[in-house]
C-alpha cells in the first residue's frame, strides 16, 4: 500500500514538472499569424534617431486610421477591397505627417501580396521570413529598421518588430531552438529521476 502511494506521488511530480505540465498553464508570449492575414510594414529612411522617430510618427498616424477601418470587418476579402480603395488616404496621411514635421522626403505607399519580411524570433517562436500580403510604406531610401504588425485580423496592438532579428542573433535557427528545448527537458527528467531514487532508496 505504501509503495502504491509513493508511486502515485511520483507520477504527480512528473506531470507537474515536465514541459507538457508547464505548458498547460503558461500564457504564450507570441501570437500565431493566420495564413490569411494582411500586414503593415514601415521602413525608415535610415537608423538615425531622427529617421526612426519619424517612422514611429508615421506608424502612429497610419495605424490609428487603419485600425478603425478594419475593426468591424469579418472577412479578408472585405479588408482587401477596403484597403485598396483607401490607399490614397494613407498616402495623404504619410505626406501630412512629414509636412507637419517640416521634412521633405520621398515616400511610397504600396499594397502587394509579395512584400518581403525578415525572420523574427520571439523566445522560442519563429516568425519566418518570406513574402506576405501587406501595405508597405517606404520612407526615403527605406534602409532603416522596420516596424510591422498585422492589420487583419487586427493584431496591431502587438509590435512584432520587437522580436530579435535572426541575422542580429548570429543566425539563430529553428534547430538551435529545438536543441535548447531538448536540453531543458533532459534537465527536468534528470531531476525527476533523482526524486524517484530518493523515494525508493
Amino acid at each position: 500500500m505504501k509503495n502504491s502511494w509513493l508511486l502515485l506521488l511520483s507520477l504527480s511530480i512528473i506531470v507537474a514538472v515536465l514541459p507538457w505540465g508547464q505548458q498547460s498553464n503558461a500564457q504564450p508570449e507570441f501570437r500565431v499569424i493566420p495564413d490569411e492575414a494582411i500586414r503593415l510594414r514601415i521602413l525608415a529612411d535610415s537608423n538615425d534617431e531622427k529617421d526612426q522617430t519619424l517612422k514611429r510618427m508615421v506608424r502612429d498616424e497610419v495605424n490609428a486610421e487603419i485600425t478603425e477601418w478594419v475593426a468591424e470587418l469579418t472577412s479578408i476579402e472585405a479588408a482587401r477591397e477596403l484597403i485598396q480603395s483607401r490607399l490614397p488616404e494613407l498616402q495623404e496621411i504619410v505626406g501630412q505627417t512629414l509636412e507637419k514635421e517640416g521634412i521633405q522626403q520621398d515616400y511610397t505607399v504600396d499594397y502587394d501580396s509579395t512584400v518581403q519580411f525578415p525572420t523574427k524570433l520571439y523566445g522560442s517562436f519563429v516568425y519566418p521570413a518570406g513574402e506576405y500580403e501587406a501595405i508597405l510604406i517606404t520612407l526615403g531610401e527605406g534602409k532603416g529598421d522596420n516596424w510591422w504588425c498585422v492589420l487583419f485580423p487586427p493584431l496591431c496592438f502587438l509590435d512584432f518588430s520587437n522580436g530579435t532579428s535572426v541575422a542580429e542573433a548570429e543566425e539563430v535557427t529553428e534547430e538551435e531552438v529545438e536543441e535548447e528545448e531538448e536540453e531543458e527537458e533532459e534537465e527536468v527528467q534528470f531531476f525527476v529521476v533523482k526524486i524517484w531514487e530518493s523515494i525508493f532508496s
